[in-house]
């Protein structure tokens, strides 16, 4: 039986946090927002992780989170560069100077990933409760001939925003009994005094609830996602609609077109768990507190790995 792995996206620049904010400690020992992710893999009986990186930072990788994990994981390494799995062909057009966002990210996991696993962000704190129900998920299912088997987790968009500005977030809609029908991303999410807002062409603001569903980049998926993912980055590549210096291709975009096609059957893990991500300078001293309020409540120990 193939053992239940744990995808960490962490190639992101961190452009607007105004530098590498995954390797930025944030507990009352140095802990990491990825050691926290860790700890709840393990307690969740998680077995192997695989590091998405940018080659330049595989040793700071290594030396502050990498032979840690490696005492309690399987450990890969997946880099990701803007070259990286690019059709036969096709070339980086003038301008583009990054990779091309998270959908590749996880595409390129193909030949280290071979049974179901969870895919989440490096900088996003997501809580014990929702590692260890998609865990749970991902172990008692398998794709049904007809559709695939996948998963994610949703908090209320209102508890996951930065009061530092806009972010992007992945709106749910769901059926009536907890699968996903739509999932779109909404790349600049923001609050204002009169409500939560999102815009498109920067000009236009469309009205948003707080209680509306947002998914955080935290999936359930099996290896059937890397075919699609393939396919669909072609696709992504070839549209003339598509500004290729600057579009990024996402994760979320493509679990929801599958959902939409009816290819998937997308289950809606929901958590009341914290969720809290650290995308502005600002952000780091809230996620402290946050941090040393759950340890307060015995969430965690005030040791990692003690």
């Amino acid at each position: 039986m193939n053992k239940l792995a744990m995808v960490i996206m962490a190639a992101g620049i961190g452009s607007r946090y105004g530098g590498l904010k995954q390797v930025d400690p944030v507990g009352p020992n140095g802990e990491i927002i990825i050691d926290y992710s860790l700890y709840d893999a393990w307690r969740a009986g998680i077995e192997r992780v695989v590091f998405i990186v940018r080659p330049d930072l595989e040793q700071v990788f290594k030396e502050k989170i990498g032979f840690e994990a490696e005492k309690h994981f399987e450990v890969s390494y997946v880099f990701q560069e803007i070259e990286s799995g690019l059709p036969p062909g096709f070339k980086v057009p003038e301008g583009r100077t990054k990779p091309w966002g998270t959908g590749q990210a996880v595409m390129l996991c193909q030949p280290v990933i071979s049974g179901n696993f969870l895919v989440l962000n490096a900088d996003d704190f997501y809580g014990y409760e929702a590692i260890k129900k998609l865990a749970d998920y991902l172990r008692q299912v398998k794709d049904e001939p007809s559709y695939y088997n996948y998963a994610l987790v949703a908090y209320r968009l209102g508890n996951t925003l930065s009061e530092h500005g806009h972010v992007a977030r992945g709106i749910c809609q769901l059926s009536p009994d907890g699968y996903l029908l739509d999932l779109r991303e909404r790349i600049k999410v923001q609050k204002f005094p009169d409500g939560i807002k999102y815009t498109e062409d920067g000009q236009t603001w469309h009205q948003l609830s707080a209680d509306d569903l947002a998914s955080m980049n935290i999936f359930g998926l099996t290896p059937s996602i890397f075919p699609e993912l393939q396919t669909r980055f072609r696709s992504f590549l070839t549209d003339p609609a598509v500004d290729l210096a600057r579009a990024e291709f996402y994760i979320p975009e493509v679990v929801g077109a599958v959902s939409r096609e009816k290819k998937a059957r997308v289950r809606v893990l929901t958590t009341e768990g914290r969720w809290f991500g650290v995308t502005y300078q600002d952000d780091r001293p809230w996620v402290q507190a946050s941090i040393r309020q759950l340890i307060k409540e015995g969430k965690y120990p005030e040791k990692l790995w003690a």
